[in-house]
């Protein structure tokens, strides 16, 4: 795939389905109005005017106090065309129309309200409000026996079901709609559903496939002059060729489908479109030109309220200005990108913002974050890639096609019914008995060709076994490590933090008097979280091999801006010898107790020695790495003081890591203390 992201197809027509409603025909004046509105209506739909000279017209239907018919059919029109001008007014108007159907027991005029509200839903994203109206449209619509207005759903609830890349879901539905119009021979609306079904086919990586089909519905849209149908059509086969890898054929069809859009001024699809385009420049590194087009489609789709877009197009700039790395321009398109696909549970474009983010936070150098981010792409790729898709998606094709054919047969011979059902249990019983059996002979494949693998494995053994062994086992510490890692943090962390939470309750849910409870609370607080600290600095050293030089000075870095927090005061320097390299590697316990032993003495400096300066330099002497801690505080005896848990702590993590510590301090004037060790090759 791009490394732009996604390249979008153009799926079928959010179309209405509606047909004009008759009024009663209370008498000859009604009819004549209902007349005259019928022909303002063709010449409204017949010649090219703005929305708002429309919705005007509207308007001046209601004011005449139509039948209420004519006043539903109005109202629903009026949030038909509101939508692209103000989602607000779409939403009252269609709520009015589906208000004024029920009260009238306007069953047509429900379903059309259910209908055009969802579609309101669906621009908007909000997709599991918009299924809910389609459904309840659908149901009114099959009592009415409206097969257009039924096939029209299906499209609809097909493309929910698409983009929350629900696949399997999609084609059902996608399928049921084609079936309808191919048996009405509505060839227009049988190319829109093809192309959804093909851009389904895209989503299983059937790319081939997917391309035949939309060339086969380019001619269509040829022959019937679709110029609007043509254009998605373009985009869609550009997309195709670019999954075939065929750069310049999809280069070609992406300005054919531009030009078309922009001479007939489609919007909707520009957005697309220049979207699309756009990640073609980012991957042949034309990045302004790129972000030229990103910004031009990021624009229309604010215009045109396209949350899903918008989404979309912000994931793209935020790749780009991470590419160029431009990091504040990054990570706002990278927030704005999450924010919109949780908000509106887009699972294909939270995967796209977790794996920017990681490469965001890699570029940044902040590892908790990467591992973070790459986490959550993980776990979210497997449930949506899982390899049960296409499997899934064969056997509802297959359930959908048995169900048409039994219900035919029962159609056919009601006056024997129990025959009928026992014959189709008799085929349920054969269908299982094949399946069961073409599953033993899949299973019985496998098993055969993994015991020809395990044979062939068996050969070549006695020169694998060794680098076998060694790789087993650095996996298995790895694991260990790992989970013993995730152990500390979820169990232990959360521990500390439900203790850090009670003592807070604690204190400011009673009025603890006793000064002495009160600052042993305070006491035990301080403790746990300087705990969770300690916690979190050896799940950093377990989830590490090795820690090089520029681990280390990094995380000395974030202990003294901790430490700043709580002492503003004072003044902390780090320097390291530019003879030395930042790549040198300690091993994960040698770096940890290097880590602790500088903590330690800083911590001692900060808390005992009351000190105004600390110094941390890191220095190559022969063939030994020096670290040197200073500070101007009190100072101390080394012959009166009594080691306390923090010398004896430093001592023990000295001779841990074979290394030489040195206490140099004198009263009132100081304190130095020296860490020697030979340095890893």
């Amino acid at each position: 795939m791009s490394k732009a992201g996604k390249f979008y197809s153009f799926s079928t027509y959010i179309y209405r389905s509606n047909q004009p409603y008759q009024p009663k025909n209370r008498n000859k004046q009604m009819k004549r109005k209902f007349l005259s509105l019928t022909f303002l209506l063709l010449i409204t739909y017949c010649f090219p005017q703005d929305n708002s000279k429309i919705i005007d017209s509207l308007k001046k239907v209601i004011y005449n106090k139509p039948s209420d018919s004519v006043k539903i059919k109005a109202y629903g029109d009026l949030c038909w065309y509101y939508r692209t001008i103000s989602v607000d007014s779409a939403f009252k108007y269609g709520n009015l129309a589906l208000k004024l159907s029920k009260e009238t027991n306007n069953r047509v005029g429900e379903a059309q309200a259910y209908n055009d509200l969802g579609i309101i839903h669906y621009g908007l994203a909000h997709y599991h409000e918009s299924l809910s109206h389609y459904r309840k449209s659908l149901k009114i619509r099959t009592a009415l026996n409206d097969t257009i207005g039924i096939a029209a759903l299906y499209n609809k609830i097909g493309l929910i079901h698409q983009n929350t890349f629900k696949l399997d879901s999609a084609i059902f539905y996608a399928t049921k709609a084609l079936k309808i119009y191919e048996e009405k021979n509505h060839t227009r609306y049988v190319a829109y559903i093809k192309t959804n079904i093909a851009n389904i086919y895209r989503g299983l990586k059937q790319y081939k496939k997917a391309l035949d089909t939309h060339l086969e519905i380019a001619e269509v849209n040829k022959q019937i002059n679709d110029n609007l149908g043509l254009t998605r059509t373009y985009n869609n086969i550009a997309n195709a060729y670019l999954f075939l890898k065929d750069t310049a054929q999809s280069e070609t069809y992406y300005l054919k489908s531009i030009d078309l859009a922009e001479k007939h001024n489609y919007k909707k699809e520009l957005a697309t479109l220049y979207n699309n385009y756009g990640g073609i420049l980012h991957d042949m590194q034309e990045y302004d030109k790129a972000i030229d087009y990103n910004t031009k489609a990021l624009k229309l789709r604010k215009e045109l309220n396209d949350n899903y877009g918008i989404t979309s197009t912000s994931l793209h700039l935020a790749g780009l200005y991470i590419d160029l790395k431009d990091f504040s321009k990054a990570k706002n398109y990278l927030y704005t990108g999450l924010n919109q696909s949780e908000k509106f549970n887009i699972n294909e474009l939270k995967m796209d913002a977790y794996d920017k983010l990681a490469s965001y936070y890699a570029y940044k150098r902040i590892p908790d974050s990467v591992m973070y981010y790459k986490a959550l792409f993980k776990s979210l790729n497997d449930s949506i890639y899982s390899s049960r898709i296409t499997k899934e998606v064969a056997e509802i094709q297959e359930k959908y096609d048995t169900a048409e054919r039994e219900k035919e047969i029962q159609t056919q011979r009601a006056e024997i019914a129990e025959k009928e059902l026992n014959l189709s249990r008799k085929n349920t019983q054969i269908i299982g008995l094949v399946v069961l059996t073409v599953v033993l002979i899949i299973l019985g494949y496998l098993l055969y060709n993994q015991q020809k693998l395990k044979n062939r494995q068996l050969q070549k053994e006695n020169e694998l076994k060794q680098a076998l062994a060694e790789i087993e086992t650095h996996n298995k510490l790895q694991e260990q490590r790992l989970r013993i890692s995730r152990d500390l943090h979820d169990n232990i962390g959360a521990q500390l933090t439900f203790i850090i939470s009670s003592i807070e309750n604690l204190q400011y849910g009673f009025k603890i008097t006793n000064d002495k409870l009160k600052g042993k609370l305070t006491d035990i607080s301080d403790f746990t979280k300087e705990t969770i600290y300690e916690l979190r600095d050896t799940i950093w050293a377990m989830n590490k091999s090795e820690i090089t030089l520029d681990d280390l000075q990094a995380r000395i870095s974030n202990f003294i801006d901790k430490a700043n927090v709580s002492a503003t005061d004072l003044g902390f320097n780090v320097t390291i010898d530019e003879a030395l390299s930042k790549t040198l590697v300690f091993t994960s316990v040698k770096g940890m107790n290097i880590y602790r032993i500088i903590q330690e003495a800083v911590n001692n400096a900060i808390k005992h020695a009351e000190a105004s300066n600390i110094d941390v330099q890191i220095q190559k002497k022969n063939d030994s790495v020096v670290f040197l801690i200073k500070d101007d505080g009190s100072g101390f005896d080394i012959h009166e003081i009594e080691a306390g848990n923090g010398f004896n702590n430093m001592k023990k993590r000295t001779a841990n890591i074979k290394a030489e510590i040195v206490y140099n301090s004198i009263k009132d004037k100081g304190t130095e203390i020296i860490l020697s060790l030979q340095h890893d090759h």
